[in-house]
């Protein structure tokens, strides 16, 4: 009898195992099989032991959305290291704090980012070896791996001598409790926190979404989010534990690429974020493309705006649209039945599998159905706190009866009905206080959004002498003829007068984050035309 495995590499291992010659990994015009990674991960991981790193050590992986990354992610787990990966376009500033606050042992980088990476250590405070990819223009793999080539880890191969390369007893032996990654937030407010994952938690989580989602190894999965990006991060680590294959993307912004890919691999799965749903609902006709395959649609970071959903549904009339809500602290919290959506489209459903939520007060007692509370979540999902921040960890959690029973606070208001589903209100520090109310920016943003000629809208507040708060909205429209007195007029019928925005400013797109989510502390710098309710 064949046990499930418990540490996250071991499910590349069994999946290399039953289907060594399948797609893993595909990315351009480079097909990985199953065999070739493991056997390219298990060389990774002797090189890493041929640099010093030992059982915990942290290796930072800077190459952005390729196998190479793939490769790094499994090989540093083999290791008995902790992976850290970062978006290939991370600028100096974020490389230099996270390599000093991870401590790593390890930085994988291009040759092309020499510049970077030579400004990110000129300041730091700790020794790092750096290990070099070369280019695309580059003949020969630049490393300092005690004479072990690149190119030879990174080769097609996958006989027999690279896949037991790791099977004797030169690697450390880890547990189900040991840290296997460190994913750093977003940094929207001061510096990024290292989010620590287990082995345990990250099965966990991926094993309750693919129970959700009913993943087979017939699924195909495109994956245009960063790796560095946990929503990004799951959709490989997912389809190496149920054996499907993953069509690796370096980004969204070209639709007709990804939607030609979608056909030409006949992908089943495809995750998305709200600013890919606003360029799919600004196409209208997606006759062109041959997207029968398509299975399903998930989406998290941001909660879609009700008429986006519905828009979507009469686009793709066959596909299964799971909204979905999650944190990087706990990687997903809760989905909604796609047979659900008619019935309520704003909410995002209930707790997923092997996972449990609450609505609570400031005292943390549960509040009744359909008032406002936290969201707070238990269950071995959830993250063991914040890389060296026991305070902000503290902050946080709130302890159980037992060690285990502790609950994550998200810092997110709900409500909850009487059934149980979750609605998302807003970030804590997102809510406006406005006129003596408290004023959700993602009611505001959805009402706005059932007006036609929208495609996208962002609230936020403004000082105000009188106000304290004043709400402004930046609206991106779908073509020409939409006005800010139109904006104005619909607010002013749909919303209770509190919540009707001061100021509305039309504009071409939104800022957003490397992680594709509206960045709104830049748009609160923003100065603009501004229109007067």
């Amino acid at each position: 009898m064949e046990f499930d495995p418990t540490l996250v590499h071991e499910w590349l291992s069994r999946s290399a195992r039953r289907y060594p010659d399948k797609d893993a990994i595909v990315c351009g015009g480079d097909r990985w099989t199953y065999g070739r990674l493991e056997a390219c991960s298990n060389r990774f991981a002797c090189a890493l032991q041929s640099l010093g790193v030992e059982r915990q050590d942290r290796v930072v992986i800077l190459l952005g959305n390729c196998p190479e990354t793939v490769v790094g992610l499994y090989g540093t787990l083999k290791a008995g290291g902790v992976f850290v990966i970062l978006d290939g376009n991370t600028k100096a500033r974020r490389l230099q704090y996270v390599l000093d606050n991870s401590q790593a042992r390890v930085l994988v980088a291009r040759s092309s980012q020499r510049a970077l990476v030579a400004e990110a250590l000129a300041d730091s405070c700790h020794g790092v070896h750096v290990v070099w990819l070369a280019s695309d223009s580059e003949t020969e793999m630049s490393c300092d791996l005690s004479g072990t080539l690149w190119s030879s880890i990174f080769s097609d191969s996958s006989d027999e001598d690279g896949f037991l390369s790791t099977a004797g007893t030169g690697l450390p032996r880890t547990i189900d409790i040991d840290l296997a990654a460190l994913i750093y937030t977003s940094a929207t407010t001061g510096d990024p926190k290292g989010v620590m994952s287990t082995h345990h938690n990250v099965i966990s989580a991926a094993r309750s979404i693919i129970q959700f989602l009913g993943n087979s190894p017939d699924d195909v999965v495109l994956d245009a989010l960063p790796l560095s990006f946990d929503y990004g991060l799951y959709q490989v680590i997912m389809a190496m534990m149920f054996g499907g294959t993953v069509i690796l993307e370096s980004s969204f912004v070209y639709l007709h690429n990804i939607l030609t890919r979608i056909a030409e691999e006949k992908v089943t799965g495809f995750p998305i974020v709200p600013t890919m749903v606003a360029m799919l609902l600004k196409m209208r006709d997606l006759s062109g493309y041959d997207l029968s395959c398509l299975r399903y649609l998930t989406n998290t970071g941001a909660a879609l705006p009700v008429q986006h959903i519905r828009s979507l549904q009469q686009l793709l009339p066959h596909v299964k649209l799971f909204s979905m809500f999650g944190l990087t602290e706990c990687k997903r919290v809760g989905y909604l039945e796609p047979e659900e959506l008619a019935r309520r489209p704003g909410s995002v459903g209930k707790a997923m599998p092997n996972c449990e939520v609450a609505v609570v007060d400031e005292q943390g007692d549960p509040v009744p159905a359909g008032q406002v509370g936290e969201l707070v979540i238990r269950g071995s999902n959830v993250m063991q706190g914040y890389w060296r921040d026991p305070v902000m960890t503290d902050k946080t959690y709130r302890s159980g009866p037992y060690p285990a029973s502790r609950w994550l606070y998200s810092g997110d208001y709900f409500r909850m009905d009487q059934e149980g589903f979750l609605y998302f209100l807003g970030r804590k520090d997102d809510m406006i206080k406005t006129r003596g109310e408290r004023v959700s920016p993602k009611e505001v943003e959805n009402t706005i959004c059932e007006l036609d000629g929208v495609a996208e809208a962002a609230v936020v507040p403004v000082p105000d002498d009188i106000l304290g708060q004043a709400i402004k909205v930046f609206v991106v429209g779908r073509g020409d003829g939409l006005s800010e007195k139109d904006v104005l007029r619909h607010c002013a019928r749909r919303l209770e007068p509190f919540m009707v925005p001061k100021y509305v400013e039309l504009v071409p797109a939104l800022p957003r984050t490397a992680h594709g989510k509206v960045n709104k502390r830049e748009l609160q710098t923003v100065k603009g035309e501004e229109s007067r309710c």
